[in-house]
């Protein structure tokens, strides 16, 4: 066990209740957390855990309850006082000034100044420098938010919660956009800040990662307290049976398929990143009706730009794309559509939805000018609705109100709108894209099962995932991607973590 003091209580939260008019997102829960530890906060989509987190940062105000932080009682207004009081939150979506250097981002609001009164940047890349140095997060002060990558925007939000003295930090959903690797170094992170005498709090739902940093978890369902645990005396089970309130599978059951012909046919892709280098260097691929070919590699090798160009979304340079052997190469989005391919993009709340919409909105996106939904240009606001409503039952979108805001929704449940309104659509060809980023183990059982049920239903189906268990458990090929090429495809009953990392490395090519 580590240095936990167990007679310092970082944080106490008692009878915290929340109402959002006559929802209840948090019912009576109380959480403590003592002094260097990391403390895991796991729930299902929507259980009420980053409402909880940003009632102790002052973002929200409890309808009931009290909080204590290091024994004194606190009335958190804004996070203004929770920053006064050592508390420092790292959101799960950044809150970074893109155009901005890293050092402007860090010291922003607390900027040292020259004796004119002016901002003192010499000063500010040296104060990023020492306080990097301090905690072992190495960055880079004079690169720019937008040049740098997903894990290297985590540090920078960490670094600016530790510049304005936060003792305990709170992490929401901190591995969702991480690569393996980032979520390794993220792990001896949190606990080198923990050996620094920092309290950690993580709102996850990835069981594993709780069982690899976590010293204590709580777990919510429904926005009711379930249980607090050690995290090493319980089991992967035991944590996710607490979380959903039944078993789950992490095996996906299906059943031996024939593929049939080539539904998605990809021949020598070029396409250049934002740069105009070539991220997509001569790629073909090949998927059937009736599989799920999985997409392996490391983030950065040109994923992104593939599905983009796929969906419409980015110019090809050169070679082909055909859909049930019609030309697709360079058609619009809305051509793409009509062609029956559906994707669920890797940014939901860029590419995926309209966040000002409501749910029903976004659920008709891509159909609001047909029947029922619309005559003559004007909507039908009942047909959407039951569409809606439906939708929402059968793939458990909650809050369960079509008329609220998608903005409103978890990060999770977003991802579920996404894949009813795709699913719905009875694509002949689905492109997933981390379809299960920021879902619980519960929700991810039930997206594996509908990428399945496409599918069985004679589907062809091209997921592409940074998660390799993912790729292994449900695909039934994989290709490797590496550097913008395909450099490996092999039988999923036939892969194994290492040579598929081999490859994902750029060694050990097979074809």
């Amino acid at each position: 066990m580590k240095n936990i003091n167990f007679d310092h209580k970082v944080v106490e939260m008692k009878n915290i209740t929340k109402k959002f008019g006559n929802f209840t997102a948090n019912d009576n829960i109380n959480l403590t957390v003592h002094k260097g530890e990391i403390h895991a906060l796991l729930g299902e989509n929507g259980a009420g855990k980053s409402t909880l987190m940003n009632i102790l940062y002052g973002l929200y105000q409890p309808t009931m309850g009290e909080i204590y932080i290091n024994g004194e009682k606190t009335n958190i207004t804004d996070p203004n006082v929770a920053i006064k009081k050592g508390i420092g939150m790292v959101h799960q979506h950044f809150m970074l000034v893109e155009p901005f250097t890293v050092a402007e981002n860090i010291v922003l609001g607390m900027e040292p100044t020259s004796t004119l009164g002016t901002m003192n940047m010499k000063k500010a890349v040296k104060n990023v420098e020492d306080i990097s140095k301090q905690y072992g997060l190495h960055v880079k002060p004079n690169e720019k938010i937008q040049d740098i990558s997903v894990g290297m925007q985590q540090r920078v939000e960490i670094l600016k919660a530790l510049y304005r003295g936060a003792d305990t930090l709170i992490l929401d959903e901190p591995t969702a956009v991480l690569t393996p690797q980032e979520i390794k170094e993220l792990i001896q992170i949190m606990r080198n800040l923990t050996t620094q005498g920092k309290t950690i709090i993580i709102i996850t739902h990835k069981l594993k990662e709780i069982k690899e940093a976590a010293d204590y978890c709580t777990i919510i369902r429904r926005g009711k307290h379930v249980d607090t645990v050690e995290v090493k005396s319980t089991t992967e089970d035991e944590l996710a049976s607490k979380m959903v309130g039944r078993e789950v599978s992490f095996k996906v059951e299906k059943e031996q398929k024939q593929r049939g012909d080539v539904g998605l046919k990809i021949e020598n892709l070029v396409v250049k990143d934002n740069r105009g280098i070539d991220a997509v260097r001569g790629l073909s691929l090949e998927v059937h009706v009736g599989e799920i070919l999985g997409v392996a590699g490391v983030d950065g090798n040109g994923q992104t730009e593939l599905i983009e160009a796929l969906t419409g979304l980015r110019s090809i340079t050169s070679g082909k794309v055909t859909v049930n052997g019609n030309d697709v190469t360079n058609k619009t989005p809305k051509e793409i559509f009509q062609n029956k391919i559906a994707s669920i993009p890797e940014d939901r709340q860029k590419r995926g939805l309209v966040l000002d919409y409501t749910i029903a909105e976004n659920m008709v996106l891509e159909n609001y000018g047909e029947q029922p939904f619309s005559k003559n240009g004007i909507l039908n606001k009942l047909e959407i609705n039951k569409f809606a409503k439906d939708l929402i039952e059968k793939f458990d979108v909650r809050p369960n109100d079509e008329t609220i805001k998608t903005r409103a929704l978890s990060g999770g449940n977003q991802q579920k709108v996404i894949i009813a309104r795709e699913v719905t659509n009875d694509p002949d060809i689905l492109i997933a894209a981390q379809p299960t980023r920021g879902l619980d183990v519960g929700a991810i059982e039930f997206v594996h099962k509908s990428l399945v049920r496409q599918r069985d239903n004679d589907k062809a189906v091209l997921l592409v995932s940074l998660e390799l268990d993912e790729v292994m458990n449900v695909s039934d090929r994989i290709a490797v991607i590496y550097e913008g090429k395909i450099v490996g495809i092999v039988d999923a009953k036939d892969a194994d973590e290492k040579s598929l990392g081999l490859m994902m490395a750029g060694g050990g090519s097979q074809q």
